[in-house]
């Protein structure tokens, strides 16, 4: 994985806890594309750059059960109730991780970087942070940041719930509270992420 950081230091967590509001409410994780769940597509290129997975899903726990099976993998849910966001996701991953790292991608991604733990890692690493994520720069120059695309230390856990529990919701202004670096990726396919159930029907059609 890195010098520092190994495959088995890091538990994979997919993030399908959300309330799929611009789907119409749907669960998200569970479209269809290519015949198959958008969760199936990000844990099956998640799972191969962790020691363990997770999926965070608040409603088809059974049918997430069945999905994760295959990967030896947990289905866990949020401990607040009304689907907070995907914080209070990563916050359940952290607190049932029995790792050092957890590495997190949004379930509704399917073409997650093969390389985002190797190069997070590297990262984290490196620059001797807490939280290491995701960028990419646009061809006018300007950096879009992917903080659901994360490596995020374990031991942030309490923390985290103490943020949360304060009635914060914001990924990128709880990072800012931590030493976390930005990491930049050159491929943006690998964040393409589906809002909606025409980018989705698009998707299919390409």
């Amino acid at each position: 994985m890195s010098a520092g950081t190994s495959r088995s230091d890091i538990t994979g967590l997919v993030l399908a806890g959300g309330r799929g509001s611009r789907m119409g409410g749907v669960d998200k994780g569970m479209q269809l594309y290519r015949d198959e769940p958008l969760a199936l597509h990000a844990l099956r290129r998640l799972a191969p750059q962790a020691g363990a997975m997770l999926v965070s899903a608040n409603r088809n726990i059974e049918a997430y059960e069945r999905l994760v099976a295959p990967f030896d993998a947990r289905v866990i849910t949020d401990t607040l109730s009304d689907y907070p966001g995907p914080l209070a996701g990563i916050a359940a991953g952290l607190r049932a991780a029995q790792t050092e790292f957890v590495l997190t991608a949004p379930c509704d991604a399917p073409f997650v970087d093969e390389r985002l733990g190797l190069l997070l890692a590297r990262a984290l690493d490196e620059a001797q942070v807490d939280i290491a994520y995701a960028a990419t720069t646009e061809p006018s120059g300007e950096r879009i940041a992917h903080p659901v695309f994360a490596l995020v230390r374990a031991s942030l856990a309490d923390e985290l719930d103490a943020w949360l529990a304060s009635g914060e919701r914001k990924v990128r202004a709880w990072y800012a509270r931590h030493k976390a670096v930005q990491v930049p990726f050159d491929e943006d396919r690998a964040f393409y992420n589906i809002n909606d159930l025409r980018q989705l029907a698009e998707l299919e059609r390409r």
